[in-house]
């Protein structure tokens, strides 16, 4: 069994976190995101520095699109250069690993949830703006994938973790519209996943495996297994009873399934000792398999240990602390 971490970490030394992820997390590494170093570094802003024919620029309110003219604004290229900055660092310390590998995006509902159209409000809000966002994004993960193939070189298999945590929100009707005063329209279920697929699509057809992550709860897992994910990232602590059997089913059906079993953030300010921890958290995997009735040896390649989500909000030793914790305790499962 391995561990892998969900993708932020703290601070702003990008060459200290790459040593760290690789360093606690030899078995699988990522990517890391730092969001301290502004909006250019967050998930969305980061996301929009690969997105493909679409301009965009940062307002007081947030992300916009301004058209797609091919001359993006001024912060969408200081995400793109910043994000090229980060994979030469992680191209160099990389050097002669073997290994898998993983990198993460945001995902089409949650861009459209976050990003507004160039005449404001929320992409979600326009039918046609959602459908340009993702086949935009489909087509500038292929090329940024293709890109980290080439900079990676040897590792086996490339995972593309594709972060959804508003799609609940989503298919709920519970995003705000601009004024605040009221939200919009749900979006389907056979839309949603249409819609997810092409961004899964984009990255099998560059030769990546891809999963899903969300921490939100009432996410829609059979959604996501069956737009196309290989994977599918949780925190386990917001399953309801349907979420776990969905999990089982997954993983019954050949998926791989990364259990977020740490929290993201030390709740006194203090680590506990880590073989403690590690303890607690096999004991809790072990009794989640035996719930369900699965076999941990049967499922141990494709079973892996995360914290809950990412850990942006830690403190720089407990986010190392999370992740060896996790390496520990998945080591310690059979």
């Amino acid at each position: 069994m391995r561990a892998t971490g969900v993708g932020s970490l703290p601070g702003e030394d990008y060459p200290e976190a790459v040593k760290v992820v690789l360093g606690e997390l030899p078995d699988l590494p990522h990517v890391p995101e730092l969001p301290a170093r502004g909006a250019i570094a967050q998930m969305v802003g980061r996301t929009l520095g690969i997105v493909d024919a679409l301009d965009a620029d940062l307002q007081p309110a947030g992300w916009r699109l301004t058209g797609s003219s091919g001359a993006p604004g001024i912060d969408q290229r200081r995400a793109r250069s910043l994000l090229g900055q980060d994979l030469d660092v992680v191209e160099e310390q990389t050097q002669g690993y073997i290994g898998d590998f993983k990198t993460q995006v945001a995902g089409p509902w949650t861009l459209a949830a976050s990003v507004e159209r160039p005449r404001g409000d929320k992409i979600l809000a326009d039918h046609g703006a959602r459908r340009d966002l993702a086949q935009a994004l489909a087509e500038g993960l292929g090329q940024h994938l293709r890109d980290l193939r080439r900079r990676l070189g040897s590792a086996s298999t490339l995972i593309v973790q594709v972060d959804e945590p508003a799609l609940s929100a989503v298919l709920r009707a519970q995003v705000p519209t601009a004024s605040g005063f009221g939200k919009h329209r749900a979006v389907e279920p056979p839309e949603a996943s249409e819609t997810l697929g092409w961004v899964l699509d984009a990255a099998t057809s560059a030769g990546a495996v891809p999963w899903v992550h969300s921490c939100a709860p009432g996410t829609p897992l059979d959604l996501l297994h069956g737009a196309g994910a290989s994977g599918l990232a949780v925190d386990l602590d917001v399953l309801d009873a349907a979420g776990h059997d969905r999990l089982a089913e997954a993983l019954e059906a050949g998926a791989s399934v990364a259990l977020g079993v740490v929290p993201s953030v030390a709740a006194d300010g203090r680590p506990q000792e880590h073989q403690q921890a590690a303890k607690a958290v096999t004991g809790r995997v072990v009794r989640w398999l035996d719930m369900l009735g699965l076999d941990p040896e049967q499922y141990a390649d494709r079973l892996l240990l995360t914290p809950s989500c990412g850990l942006a909000g830690a403190t720089p030793a407990y986010a190392r602390f999370a992740l060896a914790v996790c390496r520990t305790a998945a080591a310690q499962l059979p």
